[in-house]
Parts: C-alpha cells; sequence; structure tokens
C-alpha cells in the first residue's frame, strides 16, 4: 500500500475529529493534542546548558515541582484547579484541569545543584546548566619536536 501526504492528511483529519468528539462528550478537553493533559513545553539548548520552558497558565508557583533524577532525566509536576463558575454552562473547555506531570529525558547530564527556576506570566523557564563532564572540551595537540 503506498502512502501518500494525501493519505496522512486524512488520517490526521480523522484523528482529529475523533478528539473533538470525545471532547464534546465529556463536555471538556479530556484527548490533548499534545498527549494528554501536561504543559506544552520548548526546549533547547547552547554548549553550556538545556533551557525549558513549559506553558503554565493559572497554575501557582507553590503547585509545582522541578526534580532532575538520574542526572539527565527532568520532571515537572504539578496541579490546576478547576473554574466552577456557579450556573454555568460550558460551551468550551479546553485548559486540562488537575495534576499533572510532564518527563522528559535530556541527551546530556546536568548539575541539578545549578539548576534555576523562574516563574513569570504563567511561564515556568528552566535553566539547566550541563554538568562538567558533558560540556564540550578543546584539547591541545601538543607536537613533538622533528627528529631527522
Amino acid at each position: 500500500m503506498f502512502i501518500n501526504s494525501r493519505t496522512i492528511n486524512n488520517l490526521w483529519r480523522e484523528m482529529d475529529g475523533f478528539r473533538q468528539e470525545v471532547d464534546r462528550l465529556f463536555g471538556r478537553q479530556i484527548l490533548s493534542p499534545h498527549g494528554g493533559a501536561a504543559p506544552a513545553l520548548n526546549v533547547w539548548e547552547d554548549e553550556g546548558a538545556f533551557y525549558i520552558e513549559a506553558d503554565l497558565p493559572d497554575v501557582p508557583a507553590d503547585k509545582l515541582d522541578v526534580t532532575v533524577k538520574e542526572g539527565n532525566r527532568l520532571a515537572i509536576t504539578g496541579e490546576r484547579k478547576a473554574t466552577e463558575p456557579a450556573n454555568a454552562v460550558w460551551h468550551r473547555q479546553e485548559r486540562f484541569v488537575g495534576t499533572f506531570t510532564r518527563e522528559l529525558t535530556l541527551p546530556a547530564p546536568v548539575d541539578a545543584d545549578k539548576v534555576q527556576a523562574r516563574f513569570e506570566y504563567g511561564v515556568l523557564k528552566l535553566t539547566l546548566p550541563k554538568s562538567e563532564a558533558a560540556r564540550p572540551r578543546k584539547i591541545t595537540v601538543k607536537a613533538e619536536p622533528n627528529t631527522v
């Protein structure tokens, strides 16, 4: 069977339709487009550190926990309380509520003692310095004197 871009687009459209139907049946978003009730992440690195941003609107900072395990495994856990307006009829409820965990494995170990976490405008911003062993090193090449 040959799969072309039209077939893939149709498959994605069907999967999205299924997700929307499940959400409609339950009255809120159940099947998140990014794989469950967890925040969307941006992750990048430079020579010295990894940087992560997690979108967490309406999640209080005191309900967040950031943990580095085994040198390169990051876990972000937290909780967003449900909004329960009195006498309201929901038309859409797409933002996840309840507890969540988002875990990822970084490509290199980090120095857990130097990790920095800031929470600004609903965005958790992490700086995870790479461990000394994981940082690139320039090696000096020594030339032996020519012996003829």
